[in-house]
């Protein structure tokens, strides 16, 4: 009896320090800003399904992904920009069949396929019915059917997914919308027990922020702004909290300038680690397909499912042995960054060398390098206006670059003449190097087009002429071939059977004429990549031999310098080999690079157009903006786990992931 007694006293306290008493109603589980963690937990104890999950995002999607700019001539025409838009447009396509779709009041410009408008083979199963599937499944077994149950993803259009209609945001006219199987990356995703709920929209053929079929997509944090670029709807979905996470791409900077744009998390791992099968286009030596999420552990939890051979990508090869067995994962929990030495890449920090429109995001990157000691890393910084690689760039790019080099400097090197005595003395005494070559040049320089049978060093622009013959239609011809459409066979077919958009403007990059690059591409009569592929190896070596003299585990510098600017207004102009983009290039000579929120602008400097002022623009007045600015964090190829220590450790420290304010939980119908 006293035993009794004990429990039922027991019984009772335990009844008053319980949160909740018995009937009341569970919490609802808020889906904003939820991790992979968060949302598997959840279901694992029963306070969540995958079923729920899909409908909790795509109530988010009913609310916030409409049309966000004015289309006074249509989806092809001129657009405007709406402040406080409330949308962003971020998705393109959604995995639901037709009756669902209407029942959530999706148009039918977001089915699953536009030519097989009955979408009703159960070989489909769409995004519920995978959801429901992977519910009975976790009933049945009580376990997770792999380690990305029930993560929600979108994808960008560029990738292959069966179910979904897949045109790179083109409006073509596909005899099949739908490409006969998954893109590699897919499939593995799928096996993991992800739910691919969209298909992101994206800039047409992986240019700009706009596609023909998709339209405009804007940015979160405000929405008469820039989304960042290709992959702008993958890191805008996921920074909206429409996704769990999404997948990307980039040939330049196309993962990480729209995830800092978006104030997101995003990888592009080493070149050679992640499948290219199955991307329209693409698959050329500078592509890349990684994950964008908000946290720093989300994008390691995704890429232990997608990295690794394939043999379908031959460049996957590299991966074989280079994968920690661990897990990516296990590397992205770190506090400290003590053991480690991270170089400051003052040449892309230099004021002196931009405009005002830098300066904010270089100040940010300022505080963050203060950051990164606070956590015990050995921060190597030249110091404002400094160089870090410029005394050894002086001394190893003579070699590694020898004939391009040569020809650069003429005065230095006259034909006929006996060039290995100053060869050799520059090696000795670096000094005798001309200073025209820095690492904001190798960055951007590329090989320009033959003249008199040699080659020059030119602007990236150039490559495609002198650098790499054909590589662009090579690659679409490719993808179509096996594909295997009975309408569109070939990038001749692809650029005569579709639809472009009609407001091309020389003064923005985000709305070029597509059709006019993809008949530039298609005039190759021949591949010939020689010339690239040795010049980006020399890069590649000369950086890594600098990082290695300076025994630098990874480097760091602003992901770029341009908050996003006004939708349909002028882009920044390039100066001293920065862009308006993101520091690129040297990610595309094959080096991975992570970029993580560093905090948010006060004030821009936006472009107006001015037919009297050089270049056609001017630089306004600053005005108050709360813009993302993103740090990168780059290291030697297929040094991820180093990646994810220290993107892990800043991300825990400082804590600048926001979720957008105009973009909050939903409120509950009564």
């Amino acid at each position: 009896m006293k035993l009794a007694n004990r429990l039922i006293t027991f019984s009772f306290l335990i009844m008053l320090v319980t949160p909740m008493s018995a009937g009341a109603a569970p919490k609802k589980f808020e889906v904003v800003e939820a991790t992979i963690t968060e949302i598997q937990d959840a279901i694992k104890a029963k306070r969540l399904t995958s079923t729920e999950l899909v409908n909790l995002y795509l109530g988010r999607i009913k609310a916030y992904n409409g049309t966000c700019v004015n289309e006074p001539q249509g989806l092809l025409g001129v657009v405007t920009p709406i402040a406080h838009a409330g949308q962003i447009n971020a998705l393109m396509t959604l995995n639901l069949r037709p009756a669902t779709r209407k029942q959530w009041g999706f148009d039918d410009r977001k089915a699953r396929s536009m030519t097989d408008p009955a979408d009703n083979d159960s070989k489909m199963p769409d995004a519920l019915e995978v959801a429901a599937a992977l519910d009975k499944e976790f009933a049945r077994t009580g376990k997770l059917v792999g380690p990305l149950h029930g993560v929600v993803l979108s994808i960008k259009d560029i990738l292959d997914t069966y179910d979904m209609r897949t045109t790179s945001g083109a409006d073509a006219e596909y005899a099949n919308d739908r490409p006969p199987v998954d893109a590699t990356i897919i499939k593995r995703l799928r096996d993991a027990g992800a739910i691919i709920l969209a298909k992101a929209n994206l800039g047409e053929y992986a240019g700009g922020s706009r596609s023909a079929f998709g339209g405009t997509m804007c940015n979160p944090y405000d929405t008469t702004r820039d989304v960042g670029g290709s992959s702008g709807g993958s890191a805008s979905s996921t920074a909206a909290s429409l996704v769990t996470c999404a997948i990307s791409e980039e040939g330049g900077p196309s993962i990480r300038m729209p995830s800092r744009f978006n104030n997101t998390v995003g990888l592009s791992q080493t070149q050679g680690l992640v499948s290219r099968d199955g991307e329209i286009g693409a698959g050329g030596l500078n592509d890349r397909n990684g994950a964008t999420c908000r946290t720093v552990e989300d994008v390691a939890r995704v890429m232990d499912v997608i990295a690794g051979y394939d043999k379908a990508d031959d460049l996957t090869v590299y991966s074989i042995g280079r994968i920690p067995k661990e897990g990516y994962t296990s590397y992205a929990k770190e506090t400290s960054l003590k053991g480690i030495t991270i170089g400051v890449a003052r040449e892309y920090m230099d004021k002196s060398l931009f405009t005002q429109a830098d300066s904010e995001s270089i100040d940010l990157v300022d505080k963050a390098v203060v950051d990164l000691r606070r956590l015990g890393a050995t921060v190597v910084d030249p110091g404002p206006g400094g160089s870090l690689f410029q005394s050894c760039l002086d001394q190893y790019i003579p070699q590694n670059l020898n004939a391009f080099f040569i020809n650069q400097f003429p005065a230095l090197f006259p034909a006929g003449a006996d060039h290995f005595p100053l060869l050799e003395n520059m090696y000795v005494n670096p000094s005798l190097v001309p200073g025209e070559i820095t690492l904001r040049s190798i960055g951007t320089i590329g090989l320009g087009a033959a003249r008199n049978g040699t080659t020059r060093l030119g602007p990236a622009g150039a490559a495609a002429e002198g650098g790499a013959i054909g590589e662009s239609k090579y690659y679409f011809d490719r993808y179509l071939k096996r594909r295997g459409d009975a309408n569109i066979k070939d990038l001749t077919d692809l650029i005569n059977k579709s639809k472009y958009y009609g407001a091309p403007d020389r003064l923005n990059a985000r709305f070029t004429d597509k059709k006019v690059s993809l008949e530039t591409a298609d005039k190759a009569m021949t591949l010939d990549l020689r010339l690239r592929n040795a010049h980006r190896l020399a890069v590649q070596q000369t950086v890594m031999q600098c990082m290695a003299v300076l025994k630098l585990d990874a480097i760091t510098y602003p992901t770029g310098n341009i908050p996003p600017s006004v939708i349909a207004a002028p882009v920044e102009p390039e100066i001293n080999g920065r862009t308006h983009q993101a520091w690129t290039l040297l990610g595309q000579m094959g080096f991975p690079a992570i970029t993580v929120p560093a905090g948010f602008t006060t004030a821009v400097y936006d472009r107006v157009a001015d037919s009297s002022a050089a270049g056609g623009t001017r630089l306004m007045n600053p005005m108050p903006a709360k813009l993302p600015v993103g740090i990168d964090f780059l290291a030697m190829p297929f040094s991820e786990p180093m990646l994810f220590k220290i993107a892990s450790a800043y991300e825990s420290t400082t804590h600048h992931r926001t979720s957008p304010p105009e973009f909050g939980p939903l409120k509950e119908k009564r």
